[in-house]
């Protein structure tokens, strides 16, 4: 049986971090992954350009059972930290909207930042490596299809559920009940919603519509695109808010965040007194968004020195609080990320190692720490990477 200090499981972005950190400690690795590949997911994010972080990185960008727990990983290595990384790697980057970093060139930028440490200081890489069985004695035994390992540190970076075509899995959450750690119940985050029935038949009509909304769902709101789809809703609003939703609820969308649309009536009243109400708004709104929209919420459509005050406010509410009621969302083999897992309460936010499993480590997508779209998933990677890195 070969022996080494610290055994991680998953080599994604948490655990080539977590790999790297550790070895330069002098810590001898080995870093092992089922697929045929390290690091796949973070070729595929961005659009090949890789969101590695936000500028804007605080705990409030994070869903949790525990939203404090974030704070102390956050802390030890911030983005500003991950950004001086990505800077002394010379590798070029630009920012976009709230915050985004991405690269310039490529993606592998990006992995090649992480595997460049792993290789200085002998970390083994073992791709296409199926983990057998995992037990415990004084140190951790592991079965693997390349061979029987122990170590005195091992380190869960599995990720979650989400894109089971890039191979995830649930062994992360496994690991964890065998070992008596309690779970958050997973679902998919980041992920797009879909309706049935009469609301799906009446969207399809929007499919390829994108506009500027602003979404609230159980006390949370987004104010980004909103895309129609053949089978629901997307884009970064919708993705946004999916973190939060659950079955059942219904969406609060403002089509017009900007308007005051009371005001807006009075002075287009005063202009054009004869245009009908679909005309006016197709200068605000996509003409099939505005036909939908009279028919399906039974809006006046007549001309505007006809419109009463209460048809006014009626209008004006249908647009800036419309309800819509998806039916689920598309799941895992859409999402960007799973919402849950390993609770944080069986866990040290100072080190990421369970507190009932001495040399027991969970990082990255495993734990119950979801980051919000752009680059938050990255950060909580690097930054629970390198704390368990750091002990384990």
């Amino acid at each position: 049986m070969q022996n080494y200090d610290v055994i991680i499981i998953g080599a994604g972005a948490a655990g080539l971090m977590c790999a790297g950190t550790a070895a330069e400690r002098g810590q001898s690795v080995l870093l092992l992954d089922h697929a045929d590949q390290a690091g796949k997911k973070i070729l595929i994010s961005g659009g090949g350009r890789c969101n590695f972080t936000n500028l804007h990185t605080t705990d409030g960008n994070f869903i949790s059972a525990n939203p404090h727990f974030c704070k102390g990983p956050l802390a030890r290595f911030s983005a500003a930290d991950f950004l001086a990384l990505v800077e002394k790697h010379g590798i070029a980057w630009h920012e976009r909207e709230h915050g985004q970093l991405f690269c310039d060139h490529s993606t592998r930028d990006i992995l090649e930042l992480l595997l460049e440490p792993c290789r200085r200081y002998g970390v083994r890489l073992q791709l296409d490596a199926e983990v057998l069985s995992v037990k415990k004695d004084h140190d951790f035994q592991l079965l693997t299809s390349h061979g029987d390992f122990c170590c005195r540190s091992l380190v869960i970076a599995t990720g979650g559920l989400s894109i089971p075509r890039m191979g995830a899995t649930g062994f992360g959450i496994d690991i964890a009940r065998q070992f008596g750690l309690g779970i958050i119940s997973p679902v998919a985050g980041l992920v797009p919603l879909r309706f049935t029935g009469p609301e799906k038949d009446a969207l399809q009509s929007l499919a390829g519509i994108s506009v500027d909304a602003r979404i609230r769902c159980r006390n949370q709101s987004f104010r980004e695109a909103l895309l129609f789809t053949h089978r629901g809703i997307s884009g970064p609003a919708v993705l946004q808010i999916s973190s939060y939703w659950q079955p059942g609820d219904a969406l609060d969308i403002n089509l017009l965040p900007d308007l005051d649309l009371l005001q807006w009536f009075a002075d287009r009243t005063q202009q054009h007194p004869n245009m009908r109400v679909d005309n006016v708004l197709a200068g605000l709104l996509p003409k099939r968004l505005v036909q939908l929209l009279i028919t399906s919420l039974k809006l006046p459509n007549q001309p505007l020195k006809q419109l009463s005050d209460k048809q006014q406010k009626h209008i004006a509410a249908s647009l800036t609080h419309w309800q819509l009621k998806p039916a689920a969302s598309e799941g895992y083999r859409t999402a960007e990320v799973t919402v849950g897992g390993v609770d944080t309460r069986e866990l040290s936010s100072k080190t990421m190692q369970a507190c009932k499993v001495d040399g027991l480590y969970f990082i990255g997508e495993v734990v119950d720490v979801t980051g919000h779209l752009g680059g938050f998933n990255f950060q909580w990677a690097w930054s629970s990477g390198y704390v368990a890195g750091l002990d384990a």
